[in-house]
């Protein structure tokens, strides 16, 4: 392989990769660009409604000695030999009561399985070992699989790995599989005993061949995680965002707006995630979605916030005061986002019962709104390949924890508070990794404290197989049908939310859609379909331990919310594009009700339905309750 500047240093991206739980044989790759959903050939379930795996996909870059990207390598440049080394230690790790790192507030925690002591304790941790695979399209064959992981002596497969066409490294997960060795039901969200997950995480790692000249790659990570059930939906708050919080404050990293701030580029996406999730929450919808006072989608709303001129001033100040401060010692629920903090649950007037918007984040509104800001056009998004390769390592970078969730941390369903702490990181992006072969450590004594955790030589200070995912609920099923949305059911609105973007409360499901299309119907009536949210969850009832329960067995015959088109937008009271619930099946409910079609049977029925005037639709536009403009 020739170049102009000679290889100085190997590295894998993305340094964390994300893969999910799938029970389908179906697959698809992880977005390699940030804030782009994957959009799966057919969708994301199969043929037989089984949800397809997210595939996390590893390449190797070469660095020159000033640290600029080379180039990609790949199998025709060089000989690769991965070597991957995932676990799951959930079971065999500490409770979670709360975020360790919650000053002043922070719970200690004593061992999951507590019972279960001396070497007994080793039949709690699921490892199957490391896997070494190498070539071109490789994969399928027993010694890439990852299996040999026990739970009480049971196998628990923890996924496979294989190679494309160009040698690189696709990481496939778990099936989704949950269980207790004694067959006990789950009885709560997040420590349930004697149960496990084939959820895991752990070290990629890379010898590169190059003209005989050898090479050990820098190594990155993979955690493989719960479906993401709201595709194309994202975090008010990332996981990006609080991790560019603490590279800015505790490594120097550029602030990405030192050039200064540009609305459509810093502003706009938190803005536009805040109204995206009206699709998987009612509350965000009235507050924030198609046809409300303070639609954040809202053309005429968004050429007014994008008006850096004193004249806009009183509107762009009067979104900014919408948000909390991540400073104030003063909490205000009132406040948006709308969503619950990492101390809700155990705490009632603490600000950490709220989220914030991260500090770097609050910072930029605070420009934005003072008029220090510009609306420069960017770029389209643009193909990865057509990236340079600076632009594709940048990417990679971002684009995982992009995708993943940036609280709340109660525990949390992808990645979690470990990762704003600066112990975790050997640089911006790439975490500091056990010795190859090393086990991650499990014993900190008998109770873990918030001294213990973050402590120098603590459990945050390196990562290795399963030290990720361990922090997280077990099984993840329990945790994802718990935390919800409206605990105070004294108002009207289903909020503040946890994690609807990856675990959806209310939702626009295919009935409703499929009504709210039919051209020959009133506008009025396509408005109600339109309006109408329906649980998520509404197949499995509404008594607690039979819930969780069900969320373990069935998991996969959710819907899953995907964009839509609509084809008919009724002069602008329709949006152009939803996100609808899509192939929801129950086991138990006949599936020829599924293939029912409403739209020949709603021209009938629909008729015999009151007709709306168009003075009353225009009433109901007005009379929506006027949240955000008077009363946030």
């Amino acid at each position: 392989m020739a170049t102009d500047n000679p290889i100085h240093s190997i590295s894998i991206y993305p340094p964390v990769g994300i893969a999910r739980i799938g029970n389908s044989q179906e697959y698809f790759l992880a977005s390699d660009i940030p804030g782009q959903a994957p959009k799966p050939t057919d969708g994301f379930k199969d043929k037989d409604g089984k949800v397809k795996k997210q595939v996390a996909r590893f390449r190797i870059y070469a660095f020159d000695s000033s640290g600029k990207v080379i180039k990609e390598i790949t199998a025709k440049d060089a000989k690769i030999e991965w070597r991957v080394h995932v676990a799951n230690i959930k079971s065999a790790w500490y409770e979670f009561n709360n975020a360790l790192d919650l000053e002043g507030y922070a719970i200690p925690s004593a061992y999951r399985n507590v019972n279960v002591t001396g070497n007994d304790r080793k039949k709690l941790v699921i490892d199957p070992g490391s896997k070494t695979i190498s070539g071109i399209n490789q994969g399928g064959k027993p010694e890439y699989m990852f299996d040999g992981g026990k739970f009480y002596g049971k196998d628990v497969p923890l996924g496979q790995v294989k190679t494309d066409g160009e040698g690189r490294l696709l990481f496939f997960g778990g099936d989704g599989n949950s269980a207790s060795y004694d067959n006990k039901p789950a009885t709560t969200f997040a420590n349930n005993v004697g149960w496990h997950d084939d959820t895991s995480d752990g070290t990629v790692r890379a010898t590169v061949t190059i003209n005989k000249k050898v090479y050990e790659a820098e190594p990155a990570m993979v955690a493989v995680t719960p479906p993401d059930f709201g595709p194309g939906l994202y975090g008010v708050v990332t996981m990006y965002d609080v991790v560019l919080d603490l590279f800015i404050r505790e490594f120097n990293y550029p602030d990405p707006t030192a050039g200064g701030v540009n609305f459509w580029r810093h502003i706009y996406p938190v803005l536009e995630r805040m109204a995206n999730t009206q699709w998987v929450n009612h509350g965000f919808f009235v507050l924030f979605g198609h046809n409300s006072p303070s639609d954040l989608n809202s053309k005429a709303l968004l050429k007014v916030l994008a008006d850096p001129s004193a004249r806009a001033k009183p509107e762009r100040m009067r979104i900014f005061k919408w948000f909390r401060n991540p400073e104030s010692k003063e909490q205000k629920p009132a406040e948006v986002p709308p969503l619950y903090g990492d101390g809700f649950g155990d705490y009632t007037t603490i600000t950490a019962v709220d989220l914030p918007l991260t500090p770097t984040l609050y910072n930029w509104f605070s420009q934005w709104a003072a008029g220090e800001f510009n609306a420069k056009p960017i770029k389209p998004v643009r193909p990865f390949e057509s990236l340079s390769a600076d632009e594709q390592v940048e990417a990679l970078n971002r684009a995982p924890f992009q995708e993943c969730l940036g609280g709340p941390f109660h525990p949390g369903i992808e990645l979690t508070w470990p990762l704003r702490n600066k112990l975790m990181w050997e640089k911006p992006f790439r975490l500091k990794t056990v010795m190859e072969g090393e086990s991650t450590v499990l014993d900190f004594g008998g109770l873990l404290s918030p001294a213990i955790a973050l402590a120098a030589d603590g459990p945050l200070s390196v990562s290795g197989p399963g030290s990720l995912t361990r922090w997280l609920g077990v099984p993840w099923q329990t945790d994802e049908a718990s935390c919800l949305s409206g605990y105070d059911t004294t108002t009207y609105l289903p909020l503040p939310s946890f994690w609807a973007a990856r675990v959806p409360n209310q939702v626009l499901s295919e009935d409703s859609y499929d009504r709210m299309q039919i051209r020959t119907l009133n506008i009025g009536q396509r408005l109600k379909h339109f309006d109408y949210r329906q649980d998520w969850l509404r197949e499995f009832g509404t008594q607690y331990q039979s819930k969780i329960n069900k969320m373990v067995h069935l998991w996969h015959e959710l819907g899953i919310i995907t964009e839509a088109g609509s084809a008919a937008d009724a002069k602008g009271l329709l949006p152009k594009k939803v996100w609808k619930e899509t192939r929801l099946y129950y086991s138990d409910i006949d599936a020829s009700l599924k293939q029912v079609k409403y739209a020949e049977k709603e021209k009938v029925a629909e008729k015999k339905e009151i007709m709306l005037s168009a003075a009353k639709v225009s009433v109901r536009k007005r009379e929506r309750p006027n949240f955000g403009r008077d009363e946030m």
